[in-house]
């Protein structure tokens, strides 16, 4: 009786995952993110990232805002390594959620224009320890934002 339940479940993920992918390939096409922190930081004080979305189409285009700085942190959204390659380790909630998204959670871009806002990392990662850092998105997998940049950020003391 258990075979078949974890046969079955792993076909649902396939599928799913499937779904996802395919989905964000026709929403995001032409959404090109951009992040940015103002640096250098003083050890302790915010650590404000700016995350804009830029749409360069000639259409409304949607990307769902889960696992963006749009809805706060819910999850791990950043890859923050330190100099060394140490990952700075997140402190924040960890949600679990029911796929498909709903329609509330898609964030709509006008054509030719863009969506901006700004999120303290300080208030999810520990990034108190003066050095560089470098900052990667690794959340497109629901939110369909794939084209971000990396950025970096100095912490002095």
């Amino acid at each position: 009786m258990r075979k078949p339940l974890i046969i079955a479940t792993a076909c649902l993920s396939l599928f799913t995952f499937a779904a996802c992918k395919t989905m964000h390939k026709t929403i995001a096409g032409e959404l090109i993110t951009n992040m940015s922190v103002l640096e250098p930081v003083k050890t302790g004080k915010p650590v404000m990232l700016t995350f804009t979305v830029r749409n360069t189409s000639s259409k409304e285009l949607k990307f769902c805002k889960w696992d963006t700085p749009f809805e706060g942190f819910r999850n791990s959204i950043f890859a923050i390594t330190d100099s060394k390659g140490e990952e700075a380790r997140y402190k924040g909630v960890m949600v679990k959620r029911r796929m498909p998204p709903p329609a509330e959670s898609y964030m709509a871009v006008p054509a030719g224009d863009s969506v901006t806002t700004t999120i303290d990392l300080l208030t999810a990662y520990d990034v108190t320890t003066p050095g560089k850092y470098k900052i990667i998105y690794q959340a497109s997998g629901i939110s369909g934002l794939e084209k971000v940049n990396e950025t970096s950020l100095t912490v002095t003391q």
